[in-house]
């Protein structure tokens, strides 16, 4: 730079000059591009969008206009940014599925549900909506104020009148700089309902207003479930709303399930839900959908998820509810400009602040109307003065050689005021006539009457209140519609197991960890010594290894080899007949490959506390070792599965039992032993723990077969072995030894009984469930079973062909049916009972 140049550097620190220029900038993004003004809840686009239409005279009497014309004109006179901006903002006021009450009509292809884009704005038309008209009215009455434009050259206005409570009914989002807004739409009625009840009463509560306003009311329907986030979001201007589509469940003609869905969440794409949905089902993310189709028309939409024949449609519906967008949330966040500046505002801020914004208006307008009244009555008594002088009038008038001299004598001879001397220099020869005059004096007498009750207005608070109120119910009366969103008004109420009956069920798993649920009514009593009947179809190798009874509603608590614990629930299992393999384990939980599922124990609930808290789990494995774990510690299930026993090498776990801290356990072993000690000796661990010694195998082949909780001195011990012997024995007969020790023998164990396979604790109230390892399933009678001395080897329970044994032997309710056609042969179960199955 030449040196005598007038050029001056001004050196600035770059820290302060980026945070003065990011301010700006963050102010600017505020306050005119992201956020709504709190009075008419429209950003600064949608109102140029607006007022723009309203500037082309495209009310909703008039014709379309091509959407070219009007983005030309919102860009040349208001709006300096891009055309696609003004476009997609004109496109979404359009939209019935965007907006709960749209305030543009257009004509063509203005996008869809399904993520269709509009079709450019060259093809495209559109006028405004009646409601719009409502949200314009009386803007030319001085009701808001005006700013210049970008040029200077128009007036464009800083809020619209707003007879409608547009952000409370139409809602809005944006994300701005450090900090975003995110309404929800409410239903018109509502609104109207909740602001004229706090019109009445300025003290009312949030609780009050929602006796109007239930929740928000989207556009495209679908339920909303539980009102805890609604009733919080009304509270604090922050909440989380969650939105369920509709759904029905129906069955086709040859009797398979489908799911159909009429409404989705709001903000959903329904093509792309769709998508997503297919992909994790082919990913076995989801089970049980055999096929989607999108059956939607111009009468409606209609989703249908085709189901498989063993499927439990509540049960898939409720994870389609969990893993797509069938359910959504909407994040409440209810930022808007208060005076300019971004505030968080509940349910009674935002009524309040659209009521202060009608009372100005109503105000403003008052006074324009009553200005503009006794302007017009000042001409008026002009009128009047000179047809009462009709003749000095006109001669003043002739004899004056301009208009300025005939101006200022009528000014000087009558006293009139200017306006008025012009007024009378510009009246029309007729209305001289007699009857014009009456016009005049009847018009005046008008004028008197408003100027007199637009002053009342205007000294009355109370007056002012009725009209913002009148106005409000005509609005309602207009554009008040029903609901299109329902309500559920308590989630936790609203649960699953509410749509299945609480039935009981036997619960069989295979060896290769196959699970089924079947109807206990499925099974029914024989003799002790019958054949039995079919149980259930397994693979080649495989063969039935677990069973237990529960009910539908219970929690299913599944341990692992590995230590680890999963939770289902009881109706999540597959539904099957006697005769079919049911469905893998790992399809139903999230267990590792290398893992495999050794205990289960069914829970009757995990949500009452002080069930959890007073309750227990006891663990036992196969090399004796016992571990006792409070309840509470498995009441919060996590996907991946939680730690429920530190498993040491060349152990696994063996039996998991519910008990409640005042039991006496007995512990079985193969060899034909058992050991009973109190629970008292076992002190609660955490779940990451390895447990205790409860009992010394005999040898190193000799492992636990299973162990019993018992709590009523009633009870009596049943022990089995795998040839199919078994017998009781009263619980008294097992002295109580020290936790640890070799125990006492249960059974006289021979080639003939093979060695021990179940231990029981059961009554004369229960039935038993044997299923061999062939699938061949029978059912006794406990009170059938002699109770014996512990040193005897039993009688025999069923009849096995040579090289069978017993797989599981469960107790379940007794049972007055008898299945007489099935019976033994020999009710003493002798050794020539017929094999033949059912």
């Amino acid at each position: 730079m030449a040196e005598g140049d007038n050029e001056r550097i001004l050196r600035v620190n770059i820290d302060e000059e980026m945070k003065s220029a990011y301010i700006d900038y963050s102010m600017s993004v505020i306050v005119a591009r992201a956020l709504p003004d709190v009075r008419d809840g429209l950003k600064p686009v949608h109102r140029r969008v607006l007022y723009g239409m309203q500037d082309l005279g495209l009310t909703s009497n008039k014709s379309f206009k091509k959407s070219a014309r009007i983005v030309g004109e919102v860009l040349g006179k208001y709006h300096p940014h891009g055309d696609s901006s003004v476009y997609d903002t004109m496109v979404r006021m359009a939209q019935h599925w965007s907006l709960r009450y749209p305030m543009v009509n257009g004509q063509g292809n203005f996008g869809s549900v399904d993520g269709d884009s509009p079709a450019a704005m060259r093809y495209t038309e559109a006028k405004l909506r009646k409601i719009a008209e409502e949200m314009l009215s009386d803007i030319d009455k001085e009701t808001v104020d005006f700013s210049l434009n970008f040029d200077d050259t128009i007036e464009e206005p800083t809020v619209l009148p707003a007879k409608i409570p547009n952000l409370l009914v139409n809602g809005a989002s944006g994300i701005a700089v450090g900090m975003a807004t995110n309404m929800p739409p409410h239903n018109l009625t509502e609104i109207v309902n909740a602001t004229v009840a706090y019109i009445d009463d300025r003290d009312i509560s949030i609780e009050g207003l929602m006796e109007h306003v239930k929740a928000p009311d989207f556009p495209t329907g679908g339920i909303i479930y539980g009102v805890d986030g609604v009733r919080q979001a009304f509270e604090t201007g922050r909440g989380k709303v969650v939105i369920r589509a509709k759904a029905d469940i129906e069955e086709t003609d040859s009797g398979r399930p489908r799911i159909i869905v009429t409404e989705i969440p709001y903000q959903v794409n329904k093509a792309e839900m769709i998508s997503k949905t297919a992909d994790m089902v082919n990913d076995k993310k989801i089970e049980g959908i055999s096929d989607i189709r999108d059956e939607s028309d111009r009468s409606g939409m209609r989703v249908v998820y085709e189901l498989k024949r063993d499927a439990i449609p509540n049960v898939v519906l409720n994870n389609l509810y969990k893993h797509t967008a069938l359910q959504t949330s909407f994040s409440v966040n209810n930022v808007a400009l208060v005076k300019g500046r971004p505030q968080t505002l509940n349910l009674k801020d935002l009524i309040h602040h659209y009521v202060d914004h009608r009372h100005e208006v109503v105000v403003r307008r008052t006074e324009y109307e009553l200005r503009k009244a006794k302007e017009r009555a000042h001409v008026l008594e002009g009128y009047l003065i000179a047809l009462d002088n009709l003749d000095e009038v006109i001669a003043l008038i002739r004899g004056s050689r301009t208009a300025d001299i005939a101006k200022e004598g009528l000014m000087k001879n009558f006293e009139l005021t200017e306006i008025q001397a012009k007024a009378i220099l510009e009246m029309r020869l007729q209305r001289l006539t007699g009857m014009e005059r009456e016009k005049i004096q009847s018009e005046y007498d008008e004028l008197m009457k408003k100027i007199e009750y637009y002053e009342s207005i205007l000294a009355d608070e109370g007056l002012r209140m009725d009209i913002i109120k009148e106005e409000l119910l005509e609005m309602k009366e207009k554009y008040g519609d029903e609901r299109k969103t329902d309500i559920i008004f308590a989630s936790a109420d609203f649960r699953i197991e509410d749509m299945i009956p609480n039935e009981e069920v036997v619960v069989t798993i295979s060896h290769m960890g196959y699970m089924k649920r079947t109807s206990l009514s499925e099974y029914r009593t024989q003799r002790r010594g019958g054949r039995g009947s079919r149980g259930s179809t397994t693979r080649d190798e495989d063969f039935l290894e677990d069973l237990f009874y529960a009910n539908t509603h219970n929690y299913l608590l599944i341990f692992t080899e590995k230590g680890k614990c999963f939770w289902m629930r009881v109706f999540e299992i597959p539904e099957g007949t006697k005769a079919s393999k049911g469905r893998a384990v790992q399809n139903l939980i999230n267990i590792e490959p290398d893992d495999r599922v050794l205990a289960y124990i069914n829970v009757p609930d995990l949500t009452d506390q002080e069930f959890i808290e007073n309750n227990f789990i006891m663990m036992c494995t196969k090399k004796g070792t016992v571990k006792k774990t409070n309840l509470e510690a498995y009441s919060r299930p996590r996907s991946n599965g939680i730690i429920a026993i530190n498993i040491k090498d060349g152990d696994e776990l063996m039996e998991a039992k519910l008990t409640n801290g005042e039991s006496e356990v007995l512990m079985a072993l193969k060899s034909g032993r058992a050991i009973r000690f109190n629970e008292n000796t076992v002190r609660s661990m955490g779940r990451g723990a390895s447990g205790v010694r409860g009992v010394r195998l005999a040898n190193d082949k000799d492992e636990v077969v299973g162990m019993v909780c018992v709590q009523d001195a009633e009870t009596t011990i049943l022990v089995v072995s795998e040839k199919g012997y078994g017998k009781r024995t009263a619980l008294e007969d097992y002295r109580v030894t020290n936790r640890g020790g070799k125990g006492v023998k249960t059974m006289n164990i021979s080639d003939k009984t093979g060695e021990l396979t179940t231990i029981k604790a059961v009554t004369d109230d229960n039935d038993l469930m044997i299923i061999n390892k062939n699938g061949i399933a029978i059912r006794l009678e406990v009170a059938g079973i002699r109770v014996m001395g512990r040193a005897t080897q039993g009688v025999r329970l069923i009849n096995l062909k040579k090289g069978d044994e017993i797989a599981a032997v469960a107790k379940v309710p007794h049972s007055d049916e008898e299945e007489e056609e099935n019976g033994s042969e020999e009710e003493n179960g002798t050794e020539n009972a017929t094999d033949s199955e059912e």
